[in-house]
């Protein structure tokens, strides 16, 4: 019966993709349409205003960077052409290249570059400490411009080139005009891909043509440098929320991609002679994030946010949401472990899991059992089941756990909010990050300067110092020596917590698509051809 009852569910998951996908237009007979189903529903067109990483996806199918990062992580041109660098390292000039357009057919030009830039600077963590040490951009010409420092700053291209969220893309300079945090609604850009925003259905597909218009470089594709070579016609990303329905649909071949399979549906894909499973990237691609806000009670004092340390026993997360131990390790760096800068200070009390020690120290700091509002997402496949264990660890602990169920897209909108908690605000939610983390300058979440931080808030001068000489140091020895002492001062701080670190694999039907780009953190769609 069992069995039977399985059958069923897979295919009635299998009908109702169908029906999903058969209800959009169809496209015309020679065209090239690529589906995948991505990891979460795109509801946001501003890739700036906030971190969440299918906005980010959007944002490099739609706009384009000055610098991309190859696949070693290294900073390369892109929609810069020449560049160099004063001997006293002051005074960057960039030149753009060639044939660089908007969608709607202007040229890019450096006003447009420097308007973005600004925007971006003033938001994005990263972007702020770059910014920190810039006393001016200045424009030569339309195609060329100046970054003129205070002093030498040796992060300039890796902060151009970062990957993860919040990313330095290049908009028209009357959108990059929109103060950064409200949201541009426009989704213009000179990227590879122009989004079709009049068949956008938040909740059930957003759809991208071929940018006709753009001018791939010559280099080779490498991971978000290189020739960003469109191939397809159309791309669609189809939301379909339930994991198996979406599995059942790449099986059937109605969906191409699937972005993010959960860990306990791969020996069903990798046992279907049409579906090949690829791991992304030469570093770990995913990043667990336990964020706390520090502007509200309980954990507006180190001392609570020091106790949530003995709440996360990261094998219990990622039992949970990757399951199998070929793809996950234990990580308690706020740096990307398997990178040159991770570390393992502090590791005794980052993972000491022990629920009655957290309750006793959060009592010994005054927890007198006041509500603890935890943002749980419903809806999303890796976010959802960490935060179910986050949830039982608290209570097991005996916190006054206050869980407010709602889908990511109205997570991301509330942690935005600075309200306390019983107006609408929040104490803590789970999220993931990427490849960023392995660099303490470029990761938004580790940033704390104050009400320019990352939602939560963090706000410690002596951190925001230690990136700041991370980010001047000369020599790999030197910045090992700096990121010790940025992890023993994050311990103290606790902008947020690690519960672990994985490898999310992506499935697509290999009867049908060729030429996936690996990349780390941020899915691309350039390079792939599709049969059809």
């Amino acid at each position: 019966m069992k069995n039977s009852l399985t059958a069923l569910r897979a295919a009635l998951c299998a009908s109702a993709a169908a029906a999903l996908i058969a209800a959009a237009p169809a496209p015309a007979a020679a065209e090239k349409v690529l589906r995948a189903t991505m990891h979460a529903d795109l509801r946001v067109l501003d890739p700036i205003w906030t971190t969440q990483t299918i906005a980010a996806i959007h944002g490099m199918l739609v706009y384009d960077t000055l610098f991309g990062v190859d696949d070693n992580l290294e900073p390369q041109p892109q929609m810069v052409g020449d560049y160099s660098v004063s001997e006293d390292g002051t005074i960057y000039s960039f030149t753009l290249r060639d044939g660089l357009m908007f969608h709607d057919g202007s040229p890019v030009t450096t006003e447009d570059v420097i308007a973005s830039l600004e925007r971006w600077g003033a938001k994005d963590q990263s972007g702020k400490a770059l910014f920190g040490q810039v006393d001016r951009l200045e424009k030569v010409d339309d195609k060329t411009f100046k970054m003129i420092l205070k002093a030498p700053y040796g992060m300039v291209l890796d902060t151009l080139g970062k990957t993860g969220s919040s990313l330095p893309l290049i908009m028209r300079a009357e959108d990059a005009a929109t103060d950064p945090n409200e949201q541009i609604t426009a989704a213009i850009g000179s990227g590879p891909f122009r989004m079709l925003k009049d068949e956008w259905v938040p909740g059930s597909k957003a759809v991208y043509v071929k940018n006709e218009d753009y001018v791939p470089r010559d280099e080779p594709p490498s991971g978000f440098a290189g020739r960003k070579e469109v191939k397809i016609d159309r791309l669609e990303l189809v939301w379909i929320p339930d994991p198996q329905t979406a599995m059942q649909a790449l099986i059937a071949g109605e969906i191409d991609i699937l972005e993010q399979p959960p860990i306990d549906f791969l020996p069903i894909l990798e046992g279907t002679p049409e579906i090949e499973v690829m791991k992304t990237g030469t570093v770990d691609s995913h990043w667990g994030t336990l964020r706390i806000n520090h502007l509200h009670p309980p954990f507006d004092k180190p001392e609570m946010r020091q106790a949530m340390f003995h709440l996360v026993n990261q094998e219990d997360f990622m039992r949970s949401v990757v399951g199998n131990p070929e793809y996950y390790r234990d990580c308690h760096s706020y740096i990307v472990c398997g990178t040159p800068y991770s570390n393992d200070a502090k590791s005794d009390l980052i993972g000491d899991y022990d629920p009655k020690k957290a309750l006793e120290k959060m009592k010994a700091a005054g927890y007198k059992g006041e509500p603890i509002t935890v943002l749980a997402a419903t809806d999303h496949h890796t976010i959802t089941p960490a935060t179910q264990v986050l949830l039982n660890a608290m209570r097991e602990a005996g916190l006054n756990v206050d869980a407010q169920s709602l889908d990511w897209g109205s997570v991301v909108a509330r942690r935005a909010k600075k309200e306390k908690p019983s107006e609408g605000g929040w104490n803590i939610f789970v999220t993931t990050s990427g490849a960023a983390s392995a660099n303490p300058v470029i990761n938004t979440w580790l940033g704390a300067g104050c009400e320019k931080a990352n939602v939560g808030w963090p706000c410690d001068e002596e951190l925001e110092a230690l990136r700041t000489e991370f980010a001047f140091a000369r020599t790999v020895e030197e910045r090992k020596a700096v990121a010790r002492r940025i992890q023993e001062r994050a311990a103290y701080v606790v902008p947020y917590i690690n519960w672990g670190q994985w490898t999310q694999p992506l499935a697509y039907r290999a009867d049908k698509v060729s030429g996936i780009v690996p990349v780390t953190g941020v899915t691309v769609f350039w390079n792939i051809d599709k049969k059809e």
